[in-house]
């Protein structure tokens, strides 16, 4: 915790590396948050190569992204999957890299499904039923389609990428762009 202890604190400018690390180390000596409790909603699931964990948890109101290491992954006695209603123990602290505060998961409880898991999947029941979803509602898509629209970060390397592509394969199509936050931006 050196950098608490600084002289740097009241410089005019800081990088960011240094206002990330402060910030970090302002977490990790609060001691509520070195051993909490959270209950949410499993979502963006992915279980990498390593056999770490990445998933976000959520509730109506908010989202806090969330890790858990190999080693207590191994320890679990369920697959998490998205939808799955949880408890997780574990530490609040920032990865500096992108300066995204998150859960460090040490462990993970089910409690099964989320409410809002259950609320889409009787959504999509109901509009099944309607027959909202039948192939006679479903319209062909152009061979050679006259617009297009874009939903993504107006600042997205795709987003350029698909515009370059569009250009030397297709350039008579109109592009709509609608910028929207996105997971990783």
């Amino acid at each position: 915790m050196a950098f608490l202890r600084s002289s740097n604190f009241a410089s005019e400018s800081w990088s960011v590396s240094e206002l990330t690390q402060y910030i970090r180390e302002l977490f990790e000596i609060d001691y509520r948050l070195q051993d909490v409790e959270v209950s949410g909603e499993i979502s963006n699931f992915s279980r990498a190569r390593s056999g770490h964990l990445y998933f976000t948890l959520k509730d109506d109101k908010a989202q806090l992204k969330c890790v858990m290491w190999r080693s207590g992954a191994e320890r679990l006695r369920f697959a998490p999957q998205d939808g799955d209603a949880v408890v997780v123990n574990g530490r609040i602290s920032v990865y500096e890299a992108s300066g995204v505060y998150q859960l460090y998961a040490e462990q993970m409880s089910p409690m099964g499904q989320g409410d809002l898991a259950a609320a889409f999947e009787a959504l999509k029941a109901k509009l099944s039923d309607e027959g909202l979803f039948d192939a006679e509602f479903k319209k062909p898509i152009p061979t050679f389609p006259r617009k297009i629209g874009i939903v993504t970060s107006a600042d997205a390397a795709a987003l350029r990428d698909i515009i370059n592509v569009l250009r030397r394969r297709y350039p008579l199509v109109s592009v709509l762009i609608a910028p929207t936050l996105v997971q990783g931006a």
